[in-house]
């Protein structure tokens, strides 16, 4: 592609793997760093250099196929301040409202659309974007910790809870480091089912591959106890099953 479009060939491919990654349900990653997911964060934060996601055209696809509201605005939030460069890009930041499933993503547009782009309030939507990622999570944290308490009380059955877990933690986009700590609290803890530790073995392939090697790795050093070792024997075999560790 023609720089003077404002598109890059660099940016086409990865708009294309974004859009098999959706299809095929996968996180999404920083580019060159395959064990980094990709947060709303990093999307906000234009001091970050995000090399292909610069380009409109991943931003574009983020923006109108993430099934996450945080994810979705970020998104076009970043990708409102280099709108306005040509037309095409312009065009393609219009068509964001329009084809984008949340609400959030087409006033977004509407508003820097209709301020002809105004610095003052691409600013604005920016500052908004980053309340409504903290607003969000905060309301995903707390239904995971009302579905821990329904679950302890009995009263949510423990497939749904580890179901609900992942999605949940999914759509609040909460941060790597929160997971892992989360489940490695949920794998270690005396008052958690085993049966339920093992429903959550069979969903950590949703995570990093590195962020699965770090919960195998410390649950494994955790204080041995007779109801914890089957747990530790099926994390001895995934840890197995992990692809060679890449040496730098």
């Amino acid at each position: 592609m023609s720089n003077s479009l404002g598109l890059s060939q660099r940016g086409l491919e990865l708009a294309l793997s974004l859009r098999h990654s959706y299809a095929d349900g996968e996180p999404l990653f920083i580019p060159d760093e395959p064990g980094k997911m990709l947060m709303p964060e990093h999307l906000l934060n234009n001091q970050i250099d995000l090399e292909g996601f610069e380009d409109p055209l991943p931003l574009a696809v983020v923006a109108t196929r993430d099934p996450d509201s945080p994810m979705s605005i970020a998104a076009a939030a970043r990708m409102s301040g280099r709108a306005a460069e040509t037309p095409l890009v312009m065009e393609v930041f219009n068509m964001l409202g329009e084809a984008s499933k949340h609400p959030v993503v087409k006033q977004c547009v509407d508003l820097v659309t209709d301020s002809a782009f105004d610095p003052r309030v691409i600013g604005k939507v920016q500052r908004n974007a980053e309340k409504f990622v903290a607003l969000s999570r905060k309301r995903y944290t707390a239904a995971l910790k009302e579905n821990l308490k329904h679950l302890l009380d009995g009263q949510l059955e423990a497939r749904l809870f580890v179901t609900e877990f992942f999605k949940l933690s999914e759509a609040g986009n909460l941060r790597v480091d929160i997971r892992k700590r989360l489940i490695l609290g949920l794998l270690t803890s005396d008052t958690i089912r085993p049966s339920i530790k093992f429903l959550f073995l069979e969903n950590l392939e949703r995570l990093p591959v590195g962020v699965r090697r770090e919960i195998i790795s410390e649950t494994l050093k955790a204080p041995g106890k007779p109801t914890f070792e089957a747990i530790k024997q099926e994390l001895a075999w995934l840890r197995l099953e992990l692809p060679p560790e890449k040496v730098h």
